[in-house]
């Protein structure tokens, strides 16, 4: 039921409402114009009796119909928007910089376009991403044992109340607080499915999620309370790590991850996460199964909580477990994504 292809009237409907579960799955080709698209394609929309769907690029093809110049449904999904990419770099290049609207515009960007498409695919402004990149260098500064003042001049702040509300705002610590503390990192990470933001130290990855689910800052604050650490942006070797595991799992070459995990639950959730791990890609079960398997049958809702308490989406895949009658249940990154994974898994499994 997860995995055959609906029916045409249920992807006429997921057309019209450019539903994103289907994306990479399905395709629409248009028999009025020879074309075929994503069904998230912004393109005015087709009448029903003048479209067909595939599984597949290549059906597509061989349908005779050729690929929409707008959509673009030959290019991977997720990719950032060219601006987007552009501006990350700039932010790379020059990390000591104070960024302003008038940046923006010399570099021949419009701000509120610049700022729609930050918000749209990392959840925040580009000039919100550089104030915070510049208190990471700072807190970085602090943690090595530099002074306030030298943090605060690293970091590019003119004043040193700048830089003190910066870092409180961020982490809810004073500067002089974090000097000497080990900090774990947090970064941005592409999929097809959304942006994610990872967490890690130099030796684990604790937390991985997409930036839209309601539940992060509280999972963040919970982090924070665990390893009784702050979180700074920057990059580990962890972080490049499991970046590097998505690519090749999006891709459909990848079914196991090994990028070690820093997991933070009690001994029973423990032991769900590890049946969760336990599932084998491209099937499912149901909770009642995993409380069985983790050796109490009637934890049932137990098992509920430590399945939302999963603070490593996809690593942890949480995703695989379904309702007793074979129906979706709760995601936390949105049913449409649990959708379109298990989709993808059944496919490449």
């Amino acid at each position: 039921m997860l995995f055959d292809l609906p029916d045409h009237e249920t992807l006429y409907r997921a057309l019209l409402e450019r539903d994103p579960s289907y994306d990479g799955h399905v395709f629409v080709g248009v028999t009025s114009t020879g074309v075929f698209c994503r069904l998230t394609c912004p393109a005015r929309k087709p009448l029903m009796e003048n479209t067909r769907f595939f599984d597949s690029v290549a059906a597509c093809f061989e349908a005779g119909f050729r690929p929409c110049l707008r959509c673009r449904p030959l290019d991977p999904v997720g990719e950032r928007e060219p601006m987007v990419s552009a501006l990350l770099r700039h932010l790379e290049n020059e990390p000591e910089r104070v960024w302003s609207e008038e940046d923006l515009v010399r570099l021949g960007y419009d701000p509120s376009t610049v700022r729609r498409g930050f918000k749209r695919h990392l959840g925040l402004t580009f000039l919100d991403m550089a104030r915070l990149r510049r208190a990471g260098r700072g807190m970085d500064r602090l943690v090595a044992g530099a002074s306030v003042v030298d943090s605060q001049q690293a970091a590019g702040y003119a004043s040193g109340s700048g830089f003190r509300d910066a870092i409180v705002r961020l982490l809810g610590d004073c500067p002089a607080d974090l000097r000497g503390r080990e900090l774990l990192k947090a970064d941005w990470i592409e999929t097809p499915i959304g942006s994610m933001l990872a967490v890690a130290d130099a030796h684990a990855l604790h937390l991985l999620e997409f930036f839209d689910r309601t539940a992060l800052p509280r999972e963040l604050k919970r982090l924070r309370l665990a390893t009784r650490s702050t979180i700074t942006f920057g990059r580990t070797s962890v972080i490049d790590r499991i970046e590097a595991e998505l690519r090749d799992y999006f891709a459909g070459t990848r079914h196991v991850f090994e990028t070690p995990l820093g997991l933070h639950g009690s001994v029973f959730t423990r032991r769900v996460w590890d049946e969760l791990m336990a599932i084998a890609p491209g099937t499912t079960r149901s909770y009642a199964q995993i409380a069985a398997s983790a050796g109490r049958h009637t934890a049932v809702r137990a098992v509920a909580r430590a399945n939302g308490a999963n603070q490593l989406a996809i690593v942890i895949p949480c995703h695989r477990v379904i309702g007793a009658d074979g129906s979706l249940t709760g995601y936390g990154g949105g049913l449409w994504r649990k959708d379109w994974l298990l989709r993808h898994e059944r496919k490449f499994a």
